[in-house]
């Protein structure tokens, strides 16, 4: 099956009868809602009544979780016929009709915080000769830089279609002065997996901000402004969070894994992980 953004932009994908669809469509509400929820947790914002942005808001879905959180929102769109959708809809926000790709049209400081379910993935896709998705994310992530206020979090919820296109997006939001990093939501199951970048606009209080915890066994991918070439180049043994390969710690993680995942696993013992004596 094609995806949506390989189909036909953004504007023309999401237009007439597929507009309507998250009016009425139960299942996509409740998708939409309960990746919004998430989102806003992951938002993590200190009091009520804060400023939000919500890029990609199309019928509205998220900013009612917005609202339902006590905070107030403005959402921006691409596709007129979805922001109709949201306007019938009776949202409590406003909206906006803007390409994100073009950058945000807001003053600096105007939010303090930002999500976006769904949207991001559409950035990296090239309509034509004119479109390059390399500066559409460079324009989009500093403008949104600039229009949160200092300390503020983004949290923006996406498809990643490769490994290449997570080093693109990331590299475009670290380029741009963002700290923080991609955490992925239950990595371990092929229907339940959700990717959120989490985006750091400098520190808070005059600290640096921590990567939230994931879901599910979640990982946490920390991506710090640094050059990735002045890392070392550690070679012999791999490691993966601290703990040697084939180590009885390294062992029983992935003994863990794979019960989540519902496989048979052999119980543990006091053999587990041990080596065995050369024999001569």
């Amino acid at each position: 099956m094609s995806r949506p953004e390989h189909v036909a932009p953004p504007e023309m994908f999401y237009s007439g009868d597929e507009a309507k669809k998250y009016a009425t469509n139960s299942r996509m509400r409740e998708i939409q809602s309960t990746l919004s929820e998430r989102a806003m947790e992951l938002l993590a914002l200190d009091g009520d009544n804060c400023m939000i942005l919500d890029v990609g808001c199309g019928s509205g879905l998220s900013g009612d979780v917005i609202t339902e959180h006590g905070h107030q929102w403005i959402g921006c769109d691409i596709s007129p016929d979805m922001l109709a959708v949201a306007i019938d809809q009776e949202i409590e926000g406003d909206v906006v009709l803007n390409d994100m790709g073009q950058g945000l049209p807001f003053r600096p400081g105007s939010f303090d915080g930002c999500i976006s379910i769904s949207a991001v993935q559409w950035l990296c896709n090239a309509e034509g000769t004119h479109s390059n998705p390399h500066r559409r994310l460079l324009t989009f992530f500093t403008s949104l830089f600039q229009c949160l206020v200092r300390g503020g979090r983004a949290v923006l919820q996406w498809y990643p279609e490769n490994v290449a296109q997570m080093d693109l997006v990331t590299t475009a939001a670290m380029r741009c002065g963002f700290g923080g990093g991609l955490l992925v939501d239950y990595p371990n199951s092929t229907r339940a997996k959700k990717y959120f970048l989490v985006l750091f606009a400098g520190q808070k209080d005059g600290a640096a901000q921590k990567m939230p915890k994931a879901n599910g066994e979640g990982v946490q991918e920390q991506v710090a402004n640094e050059n990735k070439r002045s890392r070392p180049n550690q070679q012999g043994k791999r490691f993966k969070g601290g703990i040697e390969k084939g180590s009885k710690g390294w062992i029983q993680n992935k003994k863990e894994r794979q019960r989540a995942q519902g496989k048979a696993v052999p119980e543990d013992s006091k053999f587990s992980g041990r080596k065995r004596k050369t024999k001569w």
